[in-house]
């Protein structure tokens, strides 16, 4: 009995032991990423977004843990994702769009443009009939006699108007493209890497859809992440900023950048454009418009 006892005794210390001597929980927390499944057939508009958030999850995985990012079970349209990250237990936790005032006010941003600030740079999808009218334009007291077609609440709808150009909205992306067919607007601004592909998908099914070679509009509109206003986005936010920075240090977001816009740029000849200039009065005071590491310049290539 005093032998069993004595074991016993000696086991518990080993294993007190055992527990002061063992090394600390790591800190790392794994992080769960649902983002927002679009509601349209065809659209690849966001196939660059998740490749960088999934290579900044990666870049981090040593300091903040695995991860796991999947798409939410059902698609939404971009007044529901709004919706549902508002809600404390909604069905995504992250979105990227385009910024606003009142977009970083809701949400937090992580402010560093996801596509080095391409999307501020705009061409045009027009009806093959009406080339001639914009092959004319000069600047933007010209473009205020067209009007443009924009999806609702998009952020540059208050930067065309702002600038005096009618705006006509459509309420799905999809039905823009049938909106200008049936000459509701004149034109449907796209950014630069958009407007080509747009193109080649619907230049079949569309045969008077064609793409403006001659004009460039520009106006600063970064492309952020947005997560919820919660202790759950403020470690989202602290990792997916950290990882950026990390692209950005080690050469992996230019090589995103390139391998997915490259191409589309140049066929776009955006250098050989009349690069017309918008005011964007929607801008926070905190866009990091100071860095010029965080923004492309067609004009340049850099």
């Amino acid at each position: 009995m005093k032998h069993t006892r004595a074991v016993r005794t000696a086991t518990a210390c080993w294993a007190l032991l055992a527990g002061l001597c063992a090394p600390l929980p790591s800190a790392a927390t794994d992080s769960h990423l649902v983002y927002p499944l679009t509601t349209f057939n065809i659209d690849s508009r966001y196939d660059y977004d998740w490749t960088v958030l999934r290579t900044a999850l990666e870049k981090t995985s040593a300091r903040f843990g695995s991860f796991e990012m999947r798409p939410a079970a059902a698609s939404m349209s971009p007044q529901r994702i709004t919706q549902e990250l508002a809600q404390p237990a909604g069905r995504i936790n992250i979105f990227v769009r385009a910024t606003d005032a009142e977009l970083e006010r809701a949400f937090l941003p992580i402010r560093i443009p996801v596509d080095k600030g391409l999307l501020g740079y705009r061409v045009f999808l027009v009806r093959q009939e009406d080339l001639p009218r914009f092959a004319a334009v000069r600047g933007v007291k010209d473009l205020r006699g067209l009007r443009a077609g924009l999806g609702k609440d998009w952020a540059d709808v208050a930067i065309l108007r702002g600038a005096g150009i009618e705006v006509v909205e459509g309420s799905t992306y999809d039905g823009l493209f049938a909106m200008l067919d049936a000459k509701r607007f004149d034109f449907f601004s796209r950014a630069a890497d958009e407007a080509g592909r747009e193109f080649a998908e619907r230049s079949a099914s569309q045969p008077q859809l064609a793409l403006e070679p001659t004009l460039l509009l520009h106006y600063p509109l970064p492309r952020y992440f947005f997560v919820r206003r919660d202790a759950e986005g403020e470690l989202l936010a602290k990792r997916i900023e950290t990882g950026l920075e990390t692209m950005i240090r080690d050469g992996s977001l230019d090589a995103l950048f390139q391998r997915y816009k490259g191409k589309i740029i140049e066929r776009g000849g955006l250098h050989r454009r009349r690069l017309i200039e918008l005011h964007n009065p929607t801008l926070s005071p905190q866009t990091p418009l100071g860095r010029a590491e965080l923004w492309y310049n067609p004009l340049t290539d850099k």
